[in-house]
């Protein structure tokens, strides 16, 4: 399926442990226009780790859905993406190169190949080569240590991608530092591709602010999403609110979607997004403290209908 950029878009961001199928597929029912899968690493797609490829399932309503890859040896990212080739209804592949975790920039993969950009390149045009998928995309930062935006936007528009993500903040910054919108204008000003705008957009008032002052052709949300999916309905309608006993259908709804893809497990992985849910709301630490003790699905069940009553 194409990506429609002649409107603006809202995208979900990868964050490793959290956006998985049943979260993604929470999200598609509020709105969110492209699904990108966690971050993949390209060894681990490549030695075919039952892990892995479970992680690159998509749900029957992800239309577009991207897979991202991690790795900094272009020949396992040539296999890599071999790998996905054999898949069908996959929109695009993704580049990692922002994730700021030392256990994978340490390796030369995701913001490491911020440092190398003749190798960036490279990756990009190895991706491009082999890909039978519509769209090579990057999801990058705006620098490792030094901001150097304008040279990063520059490189992945050579290298033939067919649109970028940009968090704005460097490796350095990590999730703490402002995030410059500045230099996700600059970017945008400067190439001919869409450019997607992402870093601490949480809500409809800073979504306009961002589309509004970077031009970007739509802004990707990560963190803000969770514990509230339906934050992409809020920004398409101007800001519309569900109330808390809305919202407990669609946490009910994760919790059966989390249960019939990873079974039991499901009910403990749960514990996190369950956390965030209850995040303001009264006696939510109360709560947080007896779902940390339940494994039993519909005890899971009866205290989340007492809660969100």
């Amino acid at each position: 399926m194409n990506i429609d950029f002649s409107k603006k878009l809202f995208f979900l961001a990868p964050l490793a442990g959290l956006t998985d199928l049943p979260f993604r597929s929470v999200v598609k029912e509020f709105g969110a226009d492209v699904t990108v899968s966690e971050m993949i690493s390209a060894n681990a797609l490549v030695a075919n780790s039952k892990k892995t490829l479970k992680m690159i399932q998509k749900s029957d309503n992800e239309d577009p859905y991207l897979i991202q890859i991690a790795g900094s040896n272009t020949d396992i990212i040539k296999k890599a993406v071999l790998e996905i080739n054999k898949l069908d209804n996959i929109t695009g592949i993704d580049l990692n190169c922002g994730c700021p975790a030392p256990k994978v920039s340490s390796h030369g993969s995701g913001s490491s190949l911020l440092k190398d950009l003749d190798k960036l390149k490279e990756i990009i045009s190895t991706i491009k080569k082999y890909s039978n998928k519509k769209y090579t995309s990057v999801k990058v930062r705006i620098g490792f240590d030094e901001k150097i935006p304008l040279d990063i936007a520059l490189a992945c528009e050579e290298a033939g991608v067919d649109f970028i993500a940009v968090h704005g903040r460097t490796k350095a910054g990590r999730y703490k530092a402002p995030v410059d919108y500045d230099a996700i204008k600059l970017m945008k000003e400067s190439i001919n591709i869409p450019l997607i705008a992402n870093g601490d957009i949480k809500d409809y008032q800073k979504s306009e602010e961002v589309l509004n002052y970077t031009k970007a052709d739509g802004v990707m949300i990560g963190r803000g999403a969770v514990g509230s999916p339906w934050v992409f309905d809020s920004m398409k309608n101007k800001g519309i609110n569900l109330t808390t006993k809305e919202k407990k259908i669609y946490i009910v709804r994760h919790l059966e979607q989390m249960v019939k893809f990873y079974d039991k497990f499901g009910v403990i992985l749960f514990r996190k997004h369950l956390h965030k849910y209850s995040k303001g709301l009264d006696e939510a630490s109360e709560f947080r403290d007896k779902i940390n003790t339940m494994d039993d699905v519909d005890d899971v069940y009866k205290t989340i209908d007492m809660f969100f009553n």
